[in-house]
């Protein structure tokens, strides 16, 4: 028997799956001259329903200002990107995707192609615990500031858990006031909006040990 910890065999596992995305983002990434940090900020500026400030941009990816405003630099040499002032802030610059950049975004944007279908071995309940556990993994980072906020479900004034009997879709989403399971749980959501801060813990509790009788269907997160 291995004297590791699992935790550690785990992270190691991690890092590996890691190691294979850095090079497969730098493969396909320089397929279409650009770097993996483009790539990334065409993601965000595809999925975000409203065109997100610079800042707002290199929080998301944890980036630096300084490196954010170079990448998106060149992306407007390339006509991919364009800037406008925000709509909120005067002073603050808007980014939105080109014609040309959000077809270039639905072509690298992406997830690798090797991990959907490493992923897609695995059978629906294996898939449901494994993004549980990300889910829980990712919030304990943001948590110890490791990795900024992400627009979750679990973190998300829509989000009702544990309401119903049915354990194939115990939740409740009041966006689209519809049951769902651990298997919809999203990642970054576009419709996401954050929770009041002093309901937070309470709904990520609800979440993790499921206590119907604390989330009544009919009520977002604030009511719980």
């Amino acid at each position: 028997m291995a004297d590791d910890p699992v935790a550690q065999r785990i992270a190691q596992g991690l890092a590996r799956v890691g190691s294979a995305m850095r090079h497969g983002a730098w493969r396909d990434a320089g397929a279409h001259g650009l770097t993996p940090t483009q790539v990334q900020i065409l993601g965000v500026l595809h999925a975000r329903p409203d065109p997100p400030l610079l800042g707002q941009v290199a929080k998301a990816l944890a980036i630096t200002p300084a490196t954010a405003s170079e990448a998106v630099r060149v992306l407007v040499e390339k006509g991919l990107v364009r800037k406008r002032p925000a709509k909120t802030d005067g002073r603050g610059v808007a980014l939105l995707l080109t014609r040309r950049g959000r077809v270039m975004a639905r072509q690298v944007a992406g997830w690798p192609e090797f991990l959907v279908q490493a992923v897609d071995e695995l059978d629906a309940a294996e898939q449901s615990v494994l993004l549980r556990a990300l889910i829980r993994m990712i919030r304990s980072l943001q948590e110890r500031g490791v990795i900024s906020v992400q627009r979750m479900c679990v973190e998300c004034r829509f989000f009702a858990p544990h309401v119903y009997k049915d354990a194939a879709r115990p939740h409740h989403c009041h966006f689209v006031d519809a049951p769902f399971g651990d298997g919809d749980l999203r990642i970054d959501c576009a419709d996401m909006q954050p929770v009041a801060p002093e309901v937070r813990p309470k709904l990520w509790e609800l979440f993790v040990h499921g206590n119907p009788a604390a989330a009544k269907r009919g009520k977002t997160a604030e009511g719980v």
